[in-house]
């Protein structure tokens, strides 16, 4: 376990869609090269080609050992490289495009340019195409997690300006109707409300593990009445929601007790996070405690052990899997707004991402993330960083 707490992170280590993907010239020529130097172990570089638009960029360093700000600019080219998948299926699908268009934006929107985007179980499900029903159409460009730098505004946008450092999940509902576009791109477009300001002592891939997971974990409990004083299991404490409930629980919320489950070797972490009492579902059936708590959140599909843990009178929330009574089916729905109610708890360092210690993945590297994220062994969240 050494190394696996840093000062901020757990380290272990369309909006409107383009018509087509456009199959025209690559701007992408290898001109020169920007390099930006940001986010404490980060540099950003952001290539520079066929201007379309030229913005004065104003980068700050969000290390708390970088004190400067640069000034530069930034160009939006026509073209950029995305991820994307013309047809549902396994990891085979998914293909790394150079010639797709930019996003346009709309009048409440932003665009972008990407600096790192995270993995989500729902990304991988809806590439197999258990949500086609409510689905975009196809192509698609994956991703729901973004953080990075906002080159655009649109018309109606009231609060962010070019330069920004911003963060968050950029489809406000999960299942119903996302984005054809996604974060898995040099450059993505998204509605104000949906981001916020990245905490200023995040990298940005630490911003990127954090929002549609946290969003989850934080809604989630709000539905279930949790309060302070009230007990709580989570199940599945170390993946990328579960290592957040826990510490929203407890840091936020101001559990009186939380338990969590877990494999043998990550025990330790779930303990690090704020966990009082650490299960190993090897070895003991958690349902069979005689203590048993107000709130169950379970994020692994056990409802019905999960039922056979919580008070009378109390809830379970069910991510996935079979919902037995009390269990409630739930799914989020985004909003910047929790985002900037968690950010001060997220810059004191009383909630911090965890982040795989296999990535972050490089952006050409996608589809391994995705296999490896599809093993269910992943620990927190599983990242994309650096993208060009």
């Amino acid at each position: 376990m050494e190394a696996l707490l840093s000062s901020t992170t757990l380290q272990l280590k369309p909006l409107h869609p383009p018509s087509s993907f456009s199959s025209l010239h690559s701007p992408f020529s290898s001109t020169s090269v920007l390099r930006i130097k940001g986010s404490r172990k980060a540099e950003t570089f952001i290539q520079r080609s066929q201007f379309s638009t030229v913005l004065p960029l104003r980068v700050s360093a969000s290390s708390q050992a970088a004190a400067a700000e640069t000034s530069t600019s930034i160009s939006i080219p026509s073209e950029m490289k995305a991820w994307s998948y013309t047809d549902y299926g396994s990891v085979d699908v998914l293909k790394l495009e150079s010639n797709v268009a930019v996003p346009d934006i709309k009048e409440d929107q932003v665009l972008i340019k990407v600096v790192a985007a995270a993995l989500n179980p729902v990304d991988f499900k809806r590439r197999l195409g258990k949500f086609k029903a409510t689905d975009s159409p196809l192509p698609t460009v994956p991703g729901y997690d973004v953080a990075g730098v906002v080159v655009k505004v649109g018309s109606q946008v009231k609060e962010l300006k070019e330069g920004d450092e911003v963060y968050g999940d950029i489809h406000e509902k999960a299942l119903d109707g996302p984005k054809q576009f996604g974060s898995l791109a040099e450059y993505t477009a998204v509605e104000e409300k949906l981001v916020a300001l990245k905490p200023k002592n995040l990298s940005f891939t630490e911003a990127a593990a954090l929002p549609l997971a946290i969003e989850t974990a934080y809604e989630g409990l709000e539905k279930a009445g949790f309060s302070s004083g009230k007990s709580i299991l989570v199940l599945g404490g170390a993946g990328g929601v579960g290592s957040l409930v826990i510490q929203l629980a407890k840091h936020v919320f101001g559990a009186s007790k939380v338990a969590a489950t877990s494999s043998t070797g990550k025990l330790e972490l779930l303990k690090s996070l704020g966990a009082d009492l650490a299960i190993d579902y090897t070895k003991e059936n958690f349902e069979d405690l005689p203590d048993k708590f107000d709130v169950v959140y379970d994020s692994v599909g056990q409802g019905e052990k999960a039922a056979k843990a919580v008070k009378e009178g109390g809830s379970v929330v069910v991510l996935t899997g079979a919902v037995t009574p009390p269990g409630f089916r739930f799914v989020v729905t985004s909003n910047g707004e929790m985002l900037k109610k968690l950010n001060p708890y997220l810059e004191n360092g009383k909630v911090k991402p965890v982040i795989d210690p296999k990535g972050p993945f490089p952006f050409d590297k996608v589809v391994d993330a995705f296999s490896y994220l599809e093993t269910g062994r992943a620990t927190g969240k599983v990242v994309i960083h650096p993208i060009p």
